[in-house]
């Protein structure tokens, strides 16, 4: 049961443990953006996940097996005894996800994101700080792949998100839409702690290791984190991070 053996097979993704299996049942419910097709649980979890499996559709097979036989069927021991499998019903268009967001918008849009620990922090913290959804271009990782789900905590499942095609067409369908497209430097022209967002904003985050393209940057308000001197920048799911909370909070989004 690896991700990999998913690929090309309708969206479809493996939600593990009794947090995101929560977070699955959530979005199916609310946004009718997932669906549940099927789950499989260690016997001995059974007991306790009574609430949880009440909510799973009827329909919905859910399997019931012993250690050994959740072990051979995952492949590896760490599944925590509970397994699914889910299926993300896409936007019909990058278009038609922008025209459904709010009046007030705050996004995040990530470009060439290649680890799954990352992007699942980065899902994660918009979670966390209110966002409307996340934006990924052609070249971001899978924020569906099983770690990534692990690592946002559910977020994944819970935070809108839809894939565009290349970074510039991405800024420009974003533009023609009302939003300021801020991009996150360590060499951004303005530090971020005096930044006022309008009512329509997405932090462009780029690369690990190279960042922005810089004929993109010369484009686009650049804001960078101001931090102290001599070390390198920051992680960019803990830099997304900050600049969500700093963006939320003038926003009005934080607080309570």
């Amino acid at each position: 049961m690896r991700d990999k053996d998913l690929a090309g097979r309708g969206d479809r993704f493996i939600a593990e443990g009794r947090v995101v299996l929560q977070a699955l049942l959530d979005a199916e419910a609310g946004s009718r953006q997932f669906v549940i097709e099927k789950a499989l649980i260690l016997e001995n979890r059974i007991d306790g996940l009574g609430a949880l499996l009440d909510r799973i559709d009827p329909a919905c097979p859910v399997y019931v097996a012993g250690r050994d036989v959740l072990d051979a069927a995952v492949g590896f021991a760490m599944h925590r005894g509970i397994l699914a499998v889910g299926r993300h019903v896409p936007a019909v268009s990058f278009a038609s996800f922008l025209s459904n967001l709010p009046d007030q918008a705050l996004l995040v849009a990530a470009c060439g994101i290649s680890n799954h620990d990352n992007i699942g922090g980065i899902f994660r913290n918009a979670g966390v700080f209110g966002a409307d959804g996340i934006v990924l271009d052609a070249s971001c990782c899978d924020p569906l792949y099983r770690k990534a789900i692990r690592v946002s905590v559910g977020a994944a499942l819970r935070v809108p998100f839809c894939r565009a095609g290349s970074i510039g067409e991405l800024v420009g369908d974003l533009s023609e839409q009302g939003f300021e497209v801020a991009g996150l430097s360590p060499h951004g022209a303005e530090p971020l702690s005096t930044y006022q967002p309008g009512r329509r904003l997405a932090l462009l985050t780029g690369t690990e290791g190279e960042g922005l393209p810089a004929a993109l940057l010369d484009q686009i308000r650049t804001l960078r984190i101001e931090q102290a001197p001599g070390m390198d920048s920051l992680n960019v799911a803990t830099a997304s991070g900050i600049a969500l909370w700093h963006a939320a909070t003038r926003m009005g989004r934080t607080g309570g």
